[in-house]
């Protein structure tokens, strides 16, 4: 761990997709919902990463967890709340670069392994977009599936949680 990461929260939620277009504006809206669920809970920094892609990097290192909410285009149904982890998550977005991003979550994983930052734990919670284009606001597929992607990334955030807990308690 680097001197300059030491205090870096161990949990980090990160939002990514561009909200000027439509539904890849998934993930900085289901942060907002996280942020707001997590504001007192110092091991938990919620983070809006935008289309800055690579420039992410740094706020990589020093984290035990590191979980990216996305628009997942997989083929499924328009609002599918999809949630990846471990060796599935770092192939995902490789793979599928549907959307605008400059430098996709699968780019920034992919350095982040390569360059010995990348936590041990990594999530990627996502909803399948119905449209990407330029638009603010999300469809209503996207939309309604807000709250069932809430719940999920919460599941998860507190079951890392409950771990970090346990160890401190080993």
């Amino acid at each position: 761990m680097h001197t300059f990461h030491q205090f870096a929260p161990p949990v980090l939620v990160l939002g990514v997709g561009n909200v000027l277009l439509g539904d890849d504006g998934a993930g900085p809206t289901l942060l907002r919902e996280v942020k707001a669920w997590y504001s007192d809970v110092p091991a938990v920094e919620c983070i809006d990463g935008g289309t800055l892609g690579m420039a992410l990097l740094g706020y990589l290192a020093g984290r035990e967890a590191l979980i990216i909410l996305d628009a997942f285009a997989a083929g499924s149904d328009p609002g599918t709340v999809s949630l990846l982890e471990g060796p599935e998550s770092l192939n995902f977005r490789i793979i599928n670069s549907a959307t605008a991003h400059e430098g996709n979550a699968g780019e920034l994983l992919a350095a982040a392994k390569l360059l010995d930052e990348l936590p041990a734990q990594v999530f990627l919670i996502g909803i399948e977009p119905e449209r990407i284009r330029t638009e603010l606001g999300l469809s209503e597929s996207v939309a309604s599936a807000i709250p069932r992607a809430l719940v999920r990334t919460c599941g998860v955030v507190d079951r890392i949680l409950a771990n970090l807990s346990g160890q401190v308690v080993a």
